[in-house]
């Protein structure tokens, strides 16, 4: 089969295909598997009661029923939803945004394909722009998402180390050169895959980068303000005419809904919503539907605050503690858990690569993700790529504990082996 350029690209080995093939084939296959490497959220009960709750008003509502599965909605999304939206975000976070400032799109990952896609790659004067990451790792699903070669480009981090076996990743202003090929600045808060959240300095001298250079600042906040809101530190939004900030409902609860909310001036929104006609024709309903009364009461904020954050706050504590004694005096570090639901290893002078332990403990039944997918522009030589390991605790308790044990053991083993 001859493919084009394209579908070449997009069939070839990708470190979201790997992790995503894993997840899937884990679950289909006989032996049990430890899954602490994938970013599907934990089955919180009471979350999980509130959504059967909702949809059983839904079976019995004809007309939102309908809506949910008979209708076409706008390539913008929802009309309703987004009004609330724009409500809620005026009210709890004091943007001044309209339902004109929010797109939906299937799911975040379509939507950073559009975005990215829209401000970098080439022009039409046959100028070529690339996204600048302030600094990676930065999350598996941007690597392969653009429709060029070296698409992106990302500064290395300054580390520092904290004591306690903790460290964490600042951003190195002096690693980051925007010029004339620059499309625009791109940053998850909080990131996956380390947990990290750039702190209100980090972003404000980003946004004035992005102004100065008149690029838009895109923020992923797919596990941040105001929903899920998993941020354990302190952490102002950001919001102005030239960001273009990224919200989901999948860590609410709601993964399969794929359901993505870019909040941006007008012209993106514009665009995003004819890139969407080309694209998918129209948005999803699911999700929109689903939360359309949160949304609109704001109870979907309480849900954040009240279940979700705290949920995976005392997870990731307790994850902290199991590794600091799996681990020992091992030469290993955990980034500060700031954030989102995962833990980021590194092995200092690891003997064997990341990917060589990720195979050794998937033999063991325990999935983990190799880190060296997340360092999108920067170049393989660092060895800091090859050191690290990215885990989630989102599990249940108990196979999340055991498989801590079987990676402090997978690890002192390649440390004692050399």
């Amino acid at each position: 089969m001859k493919l084009s350029a394209f579908g070449t690209k997009f069939t070839t080995e990708s470190g979201i295909l790997s992790l995503m093939d894993d997840l899937g084939n884990a679950l289909a296959g006989d032996q049990e598997m430890i899954m602490m490497g994938g970013g599907n959220p934990s089955h919180i009960p009471e979350v999980q009661q509130l959504m059967r709750e909702r949809t059983l008003c839904i079976l019995d509502n004809p007309k939102e029923f309908q809506h949910l599965i008979g209708v076409y909605d706008p390539p913008q999304g929802e009309v309703e939803f987004l009004d609330n939206l724009a409500r809620l975000l005026k009210r709890e976070l004091g943007w001044n945004v309209t339902a004109r400032n929010i797109a939906l799109s299937n799911g975040s990952q379509s939507g950073f394909f559009m975005l990215f896609n829209m401000f970098a790659g080439e022009y039409d004067d046959g100028s070529v722009k690339q996204i600048q990451l302030p600094l990676a790792p930065e999350y598996i699903g941007y690597a392969d998402a653009g429709l060029s070669r070296d698409f992106f480009k990302a500064g290395h981090p300054k580390i520092d180390l904290l004591g306690d076996h903790l460290f964490k990743y600042r951003v190195d202003f002096s690693e980051i050169e925007i010029d004339q090929n620059t499309g625009a600045i791109c940053v998850s808060r909080p990131t996956n895959p380390t947990g990290n959240v750039l702190t209100d300095d980090e972003m404000q001298q980003l946004d004035a980068l992005a102004k100065q250079h008149q690029i838009p600042l895109m923020i992923d906040g797919a596990y941040g303000t105001p929903f899920p809101n998993l941020i354990f530190t302190e952490a102002k939004p950001l919001w102005n005419d030239n960001v273009i900030a990224c919200m989901s409902l999948s860590k609410l609860g709601l993964p399969s809904a794929r359901t993505g909310i870019i909040v941006a001036n007008e012209e993106v929104i514009r665009a995003v919503s004819g890139v969407n006609a080309i694209m998918n024709l129209s948005t999803g309903s699911f999700g929109p539907v689903m939360t359309q009364e949160m949304v609109r009461t704001g109870e979907i904020i309480k849900i954040s605050n009240e279940l979700v954050k705290p949920y995976y706050q005392e997870r990731s504590q307790l994850a902290v503690k199991e590794f600091q004694r799996a681990l020992g005096d091992l030469p290993y570090y955990i980034h500060k858990p700031e954030g989102a639901m995962f833990l980021w290893l590194w092995f200092k002078d690891l003997p064997i690569s990341s990917l060589e332990l990720y195979q050794r403990l998937k033999e063991r039944g325990v999935l983990v993700v190799s880190g060296h997918y997340f360092f999108p522009g920067i170049p393989d030589e660092w060895q800091h790529k090859h050191e690290c390991i990215r885990v989630t605790y989102s599990q249940e308790a108990d196979k999340v504990k055991r498989g801590i044990e079987i990676i402090g053991e997978e690890v002192a083993k390649a440390y004692a082996q050399g």
